[in-house]
């Protein structure tokens, strides 16, 4: 399902028109990155997002085999509630 999906099924599902829908799932989409970026973590219920770091790694490049080193960065991880594990394991 890809977002022009979503948007449908919430203006079918609210009544809303899709334009309006559009930018109630921008909205969240905005209010879920700023809560991650100053909070750390975004709890909706189905699922909690959690910004953690990453250390800094070693690698290899797969054509030259050359080792390399990989940054230290953020990543978001996402841990799913019973419902959705249940649903998808259903």
């Amino acid at each position: 399902m890809n977002k022009m999906e979503i948007i449908a099924v919430i203006a079918a599902e609210t009544g809303m028109s899709k334009k309006a829908a559009g930018e109630y799932l921008n909205t969240l989409t905005d209010v879920v990155t700023e809560g991650l970026v100053n909070d750390g973590v975004v709890k909706l219920g189905f699922v909690t997002l959690k910004a953690v770091d990453r250390a800094e790694r070693q690698g290899r490049n797969p054509q030259t085999g050359e080792a390399i080193t990989i940054p230290a960065k953020k990543a978001v991880t996402a841990k799913f509630g019973k419902v959705i594990k249940d649903a998808v394991n259903a």
